[in-house]
């Protein structure tokens, strides 16, 4: 008994001892996630972190929970809802081990996805084969993903998701075919395909960054590879790279084409800077702004500047130009400021520069045909109470022919606005006085006809002529006996100029000398004029039943009468004389060769006549809706010539016929032109320019001319036929609406267009010889299907027998990009174009396809 109870007093005293030491142990350091007990500080309880974040919900026909393996399975219209995402597949598993969510497409028994998985994320939705997501890093990785961004979509064999910013993707295709996007098709027409793609995207605009890039057309690989590409998606301007075009040309060697960079600088302006560069040594520079403020003003400035080498250094072909073109537009939209308005169209190019074209598009415009160039900046200011408008204008031309350049700087024009001279006295015009109406204004010029190198300096300043010049017309009519309209006009010019002209013979350096006098002085002349017009009509009609019903004949004869004095006589001080290298006593003006022009000479009173024409013919006509169809026989036969009564010889003066008429419903065109000369040409002293003699009523013809012009089109020839109804099936290929026969064959309209042109000209004048120049031309195109067209044109010179420019061209109209192919055998300029270019704006300016011919004279084709 007692050794019983000392065995469990020693136990307990175990225990005790072995809790005091237990009790006196450091307590270890709590985790951070350890929860404090309300009733003792001591006491801990430590919750593990939930590895989700927000509530996972889910749905499907057929659910199943492995808990062992900690699995969800879910079948058949699932569904998977986790914070701002969505899934939709056919079937998803979750594992809450690896914090995994895996969906898959519904698959055909031959294990083929036929529905995809829908992911929704940030209302954007993305369409896969298979999808995995890790709802702790919130990575994805998704296989055969399909993208929309903005006007293309992106189909990658593999994608990850990083973030919600950043995806990389592994061979991905691009493409903006509306109906691949809208799945009307399950091809696209084109795509670019890259091995590696990285989209980042953030809340205002995404883009797409690439390495190697390559244009695929109907899944045919291309040559167009592009080294890298960044497609910035967004409403924004984007500052970028500019992809080049790529080639050969015989004369310049290899090139790149168009690199550069594209820089937008504010809300109103953008800069281009691109450059050509040829490894014989020739470059391009080509700078490009555009500015546009909306209801204000829009522009925009380019420069061409750069260096053409042809042939090697040191041989006999070498050959070395300096280049430059600069043109500038502006434009003032016309609510901006109706009373002052400001535009340029400025184009300044050096005297080569078109027979250097290192740009093949100027050969394509026929720019390398310009034989002038014009730059004009004009300055317009009107007034609310004043009735005047006052028109500043400074212009410059180039000859390159002569290499003369002109220039006017400044020139300012006044025009007053027409006001009557008398007030109606009952509110309707009626007799000569109240219709009197004046018009009258100034015109200020300053201007120089230089050498391009003289430009603004001394040599130009010695050259320049200032001339003021103002003009008053007088005009009134008035109805006589019904029939006639009576007019009369009266003009009166005043000039003023500071330089003059002092002609005379030099006789020891045997040459006619032009002296210019720097003084101020001036002119005044006046003419007058009266006519007489009336219309005169005439009826012919047939008999009934004939299928001519009448011929209406419309008579416009008029009359008038102009009178201007002698200007070169003495007492006017006009016109001097001076002894030519032969003794005799010639006249000049003082203002040869002036600015503002000399007064005539010789006293004009010469009375002229015109009679126009118009001929109808009225037929029989099943086709027209009143029984009877109008032809015009002349829309308009004119016949006009003068007689001057104060001449001394030839008061007669060349007669001119013209006439314009139209057949076959309109469409063939007929213009012609003849001038007869009433005087006999003789040419006894074996020269071959004539004397116009005094001997009248020969009226040998001078000159003529006849051009015709013929439509022809598919739908002259025949009705338009009604498909619908003739072919009951009706389907589409690749965008393009067929009807098809019980033989399955095709049937489409082929619009076709044809416009034969033809041209003679015959001129003579007082040569023994005269000059012919004959031409026919064509011009068409016809439409192999809805979207393929050949078009082309032709001219044939029949004098010469040759064919002229000569141009073939093909087209191809695609859903989301453009082929076109053209083609100059003939001429100076020898070349083929080869186009493909991508509808969508995104990508109009950077995908690009071009190929181009040599474009020397003499290349080989």
């Amino acid at each position: 008994m007692a050794k019983t109870v000392f065995k469990n007093i020693l136990q307990i005293l175990i225990i005790l001892i072995f809790n005091n030491f237990l009790a006196q142990k450091t307590p270890e350091k709590l985790p951070e996630n350890a929860v404090n007990d309300t009733i003792s500080k001591k006491d801990t309880i430590v919750v593990k972190k939930e590895p989700l974040n927000d509530v996972l919900r889910t749905k499907a026909d057929d659910q199943r929970r492995d808990v062992p393996k900690k699995m969800t399975f879910l079948n058949k219209n699932a569904q998977v809802k986790y914070q701002d995402m969505q899934i939709d597949a056919d079937y998803i598993s979750i594992d809450d081990n690896k914090n995994l969510i895996y969906a898959r497409g519904k698959q055909d028994s031959l294990g083929k996805i036929i529905e995809p998985v829908i992911t929704t994320q940030a209302g954007k939705k993305y369409e896969t084969n298979e999808f995995n997501y890790n709802t702790k890093t919130k990575q994805a990785i998704a296989f055969n993903a399909r993208t929309e961004e903005s006007e293309g979509v992106i189909i990658a064999q593999k994608t990850k998701k990083y973030n919600d910013s950043v995806f990389a993707m592994r061979k991905a295709d691009y493409t903006t075919d509306d109906y691949f996007i809208k799945k009307k098709d399950t091809a696209a027409d084109y795509f670019m395909r890259a091995y590696n793609i990285k989209l980042i995207k953030t809340k205002t605009k995404s883009q797409i960054v690439t390495g190697p890039i390559q244009m695929f057309i109907e899944q045919v690989p291309t040559p167009l590879y592009l080294p890298f590409a960044i497609l910035p998606f967004s409403d924004k301007r984007a500052a970028g790279i500019l992809i080049p075009s790529f080639g050969e040309r015989e004369d310049v060697g290899f090139f790149l084409n168009g690199i550069g960079y594209y820089q937008p600088i504010g809300e109103h302006f953008d800069l281009k800077v691109l450059a050509d560069i040829y490894t014989k040594g020739s470059w391009n520079l080509r700078p490009q702004v555009n500015y546009q403020k909306k209801y204000r003003y829009s522009g925009n400035f380019t420069a061409d500047i750069g260096t053409m080498v042809r042939g090697i250094k040191g041989l006999d072909d070498y050959t070395k130009n300096s280049t430059y073109r600069i043109n500038w537009t502006h434009s003032q939209d016309s609510k901006a400021n109706p009373f002052l308005t400001f535009s340029a169209s400025v184009d300044i190019v050096s005297t080569k520069f078109y027979n250097n074209p290192l740009n093949n598009n100027y050969i394509f415009n026929q720019n390398v045909l310009n034989t002038q160039q014009n730059s004009t900046v004009t300055l317009t200011k009107r007034f609310l109470k004043l009735p005047m408008t006052i028109t500043g204008t400074a212009s410059y031309s180039q000859n390159f022919a002569t290499g003369l350049a002109d220039l006017r700087l400044p020139q300012m024009n006044v025009a007053i606005n027409q006001f009557y001279l008398f007030k109606s006295r009952t509110g309707i015009r009626q007799g000569l006085l109240e219709n009197i109406t004046v018009n009258t204004g100034f015109n200020l010029t300053n201007f120089v006809n230089t050498q391009e190198n003289e430009l603004f300096k001394k040599e130009m300043w010695d050259k320049m002529q200032t001339g003021l010049k103002n003009n008053i017309a007088l005009a009134t009519n008035t109805t006589l006996a019904k029939y006639f309209t009576f007019s009369l006009s009266a003009n009166i010019d005043n000039a003023l100029t500071t330089k003059t002209l002092n002609r005379y013979y030099d006789p020891v350096k045997n040459v006619t000398v032009d002296e210019i006098n720097k003084n101020f002085t001036g002119y005044s002349t006046f003419s007058t004029s009266a006519s007489l017009q009336t219309t005169l009509f005439g009826m012919m009609k047939f008999k009934k039943g004939s299928t001519v019903e009448a011929i209406r004949h419309m008579m416009t004869p008029s009359m008038s009468f102009t009178y201007s004095p002698d200007f070169s006589s003495p007492g006017f001080g006009y016109y001097r004389n001076y002894y030519n290298a032969t003794g005799a006593l010639t006249p000049y003006s003082i203002f040869e060769k002036g600015i503002i022009g000399s007064p005539s000479s010789g006293m004009q009173g010469a009375l002229g006549f015109n009679i126009g024409n118009n001929i109808e013919m009225k037929v029989k006509s099943k086709s027209d809706s009143t029984g009877v169809k109008k032809i015009k026989i002349f829309e308009s036969l004119n016949l006009a010539g003068s007689y001057n009564f104060a001449a001394k010889d030839h008061p007669w003066s060349v007669f001119s016929i013209n006439g314009q008429s139209s057949f076959f419903n309109s469409k063939l065109t007929v213009n012609t032109s003849l001038a007869l000369e009433p005087y006999k040409i003789d040419f006894s002293s074996g020269e071959n320019t004539g004397v116009r003699t005094e001997q009248f009523g020969h009226f040998s013809v001078q000159g003529f001319n006849v051009q015709l012009s013929y439509p022809l089109s598919s739908e002259i020839f025949g009705e338009k036929t009604d498909y619908a109804k003739k072919y009951s099936s009706k389907g589409e290929v690749r965008n393009e609406n067929y009807y098809f026969d019980d033989d399955h064959y095709a049937h489409f309209d082929q619009a076709w267009t044809l416009n034969i042109s033809a041209n003679y000209a015959y001129s003579k004048g007082l040569s023994k010889f005269a000059n012919k120049i004959a031409s026919i031309g064509l011009d068409g195109s016809i439409k192999l299907t809805p979207y393929w067209n050949i078009n082309g044109s032709t001219h044939y010179d029949m004098v010469t027998k040759e064919l002229a420019y000569t141009r073939i061209g093909f087209s191809r109209d695609q859903r989301s990009f453009t082929i076109n192919f053209n083609w100059v055998p003939f001429g100076q300029y020898k070349v083929y174009d080869f186009f493909i270019g991508i509808k969508a704006n995104i990508l109009s300016d950077a995908l690009k396809y071009k190929d181009r011919s040599f474009t020397q004279p003499n290349a080989p084709f």
